[in-house]
């Protein structure tokens, strides 16, 4: 078993793939004249040579081989196959239409949602601080719906895609290179479907310019992905629950500075409301890892 601890290279990687994320939105709205589901489509088409390569080089297909036989296994690559493709069609449209902001938001509560799917679903007890950063992240989506009316719908989605994703993908008894293979391997036929059905009223071939972007949605998509992936082998838990706050908060300056987008109001009451609710759940990790790593010693020490 590997040793539970952080290391340099881990942390490159890791910290590489959120960087990377957090700047995906300057990438993606270049895109925004391009509708949201043929841009999904080429993410999947384009990533597919990319992850494929990967675990060729590596030796690692036997799994796939595995899973595309399995009828249970591969029923389960399509459940992941289409939370994240829905995923990305949310985000990739928030980005694009000017939301952002949205998108930050729904990403900052994504592990919030994550604790409250594990005491729903599978259980799990929660603590005092995990209840009070729910309460708070509950309380600020109900602060946004007031204001606006409506409830933040983009946010909504992406997180609760994302939660059901990564849920779902712990029933997939495969490494994250070999699940990511397998979904896109899943999706590519209706994402090349979808795109012979739009014929010549899609972007792709239109000009240069759209043809590389489109092109270079698989390297986007994939590479952070991959590089994240051989990252989280070599840290801690509590190490990559605190560093996947970089990507949104990445996204919301974006929103803010870069894109312009409204942040008023609501906004100024909602967000940190999330912040402080993150900075409870992240105490309350790094209170269950150390009384866990307390009541390893003591089993250690007892004859």
């Amino acid at each position: 078993m590997p040793e539970n601890r952080d290391t340099p290279q881990g942390l490159a990687f890791a910290l590489t793939a959120y960087v990377l994320w957090g700047f995906l939105p300057l990438y993606m709205k270049l895109l925004s004249h391009i509708p949201p589901a043929e841009v999904v489509a080429h993410r999947v088409i384009w990533s597919l040579p990319i992850a494929a390569t990967l675990l060729i080089i590596l030796g690692r297909t036997g799994d796939i081989k595995t899973a595309l036989t399995t009828p249970k296994m591969l029923a389960m690559g399509c459940v992941t196959a289409a939370l994240i493709s829905i995923n990305w069609g949310f985000y990739v449209w928030a980005i694009t239409s000017g939301h952002a902001l949205d998108a930050a938001l729904g990403y900052y509560i994504n592990p919030l949602f994550s604790v409250f799917l594990g005491a729903v679903l599978l259980g799990e007890r929660l603590n005092k601080l995990q209840l009070a950063a729910l309460a708070l992240a509950f309380a600020a989506v109900v602060i946004l719906t007031l204001e606006a009316g409506k409830l933040p719908w983009v946010a909504i989605a992406l997180f609760v895609t994302w939660g059901f994703y990564a849920l779902a993908k712990k029933s997939l008894p495969i490494g994250p290179n070999q699940g990511f293979l397998l979904e896109v391997m899943i999706l590519t036929p209706p994402a090349i479907a979808y795109l012979i059905w739009l014929g010549p009223t899609g972007n792709f071939l239109g000009s240069a310019y759209d043809t590389w972007l489109l092109l270079g949605c698989g390297v986007v998509t994939a590479v952070p992905l991959l590089i994240y992936a051989n990252g989280a082998k070599l840290l801690r838990l509590s190490t990559i629950a605190i560093l996947q706050y970089i990507a949104p908060t990445m996204i919301f300056l974006i929103g803010v500075f870069v894109f312009k987008e409204p942040f008023g109001g609501a906004r100024m009451i909602a967000f940190p409301m999330i912040w402080m609710a993150l900075v409870l759940y992240s105490i309350a990790i790094f209170r269950n890892m150390r009384a866990a790593r307390k009541l390893a010693g003591k089993t250690a020490a007892t004859p």
